[in-house]
């Protein structure tokens, strides 16, 4: 595997920020994989997408794009992840990020890192759209679900989360306490 333009994130779900973080990679014309994170999650509130769901999500806003895409399973250490993920992604190339914890893991490993600024970080925000979809999931009229879903998310994505029941899951999901609805 050739190094490329890195863009590394859990996608949990692929959301407007991930679309503005990856569209303004697209744009530098390098080369482009997709490194869908905490790939062996077990599903909970915080992971509620396998791997393969979140990269159909990202290939649904994609629309045929060309990018690679690639499943990164957790090591739960910082200091040795970016050797570990470089098993999957391949060696040294250049990291796109919005994270300043993961620019600085990469560049204590040697790599280039280009650091693009969070767009509408106050609401694109995976726990926070995952609360929504959580909230909308015993809504059974589908086009309300994604007309609510596609304020944060890609339309294609809130269309396929809907089509698939994906929203469904999360009703049971949650910290304790009572179910939403």
């Amino acid at each position: 595997m050739k190094p490329s333009l890195i863009v590394l994130g859990r996608f949990q779900p692929f959301h407007n920020g991930h679309a503005s973080m990856i569209e303004a990679a697209l744009e530098l014309n390098q080369g482009l994989r997709i490194c869908i994170g905490s790939s062996e999650a077990e599903p909970s509130l915080d992971n509620p997408w396998s791997a393969t769901e979140r990269e159909q999500m990202i290939r649904a806003w994609l629309a045929g794009r060309d990018a690679e895409i690639v499943h990164v399973p957790d090591l739960g250490d910082p200091p040795n992840y970016v050797r570990h993920a470089e098993k999957f992604h391949g060696p040294a190339g250049t990291l796109f990020t919005t994270d300043l914890g993961t620019a600085n893991l990469y560049r204590a490993a040697d790599w280039n890192v280009i650091e693009h600024p969070l767009a509408n970080r106050e609401d694109w925000q995976g726990w926070r759209i995952r609360a929504t979809i959580q909230m909308l999931s015993t809504v059974m009229e589908e086009e309300a679900v994604i007309a609510a879903l596609s304020v944060n998310v890609p339309l294609a994505v809130a269309q396929l989360i809907v089509e698939n029941g994906w929203q469904r899951r999360l009703f049971h999901m949650g910290t304790g306490g009572e179910p939403v609805g």
